[in-house]
């Protein structure tokens, strides 16, 4: 069940990262920006891990912090390497 909220909460990020840039600004492909934010926060939640944030009962904050980070870092870096600059270089 752990792993559907992972993968719900990373389409959120994607989603989020998308609207960030909307329109002519961003060219990265809409897959491309969901699939960088799951495999954002699956990243960050087991690295999380292995730095040895301990689980809690509840809501695991730090964790899902890190998660964010990694998948907005990964959304971010997914968008400037696809991005296409309208204007010419001189």
């Amino acid at each position: 069940m752990e792993i559907i909220g992972l993968i719900i909460a990373g389409l959120i990020i994607g989603l989020l990262g998308k609207f960030v840039a909307p329109g002519a600004r961003d060219n990265t492909p809409l897959w491309l920006t969901l699939l960088c934010g799951i495999g954002g926060v699956l990243i960050g939640y087991y690295l999380s891990g292995a730095l040895g944030v301990a689980a809690t009962p509840g809501i695991d904050w730090m964790r899902w912090i890190i998660s964010i980070i990694v998948a907005a870092v990964l959304v971010v870096a997914a968008s400037t390497l696809t991005g296409r600059n309208s204007r010419a270089i001189r």
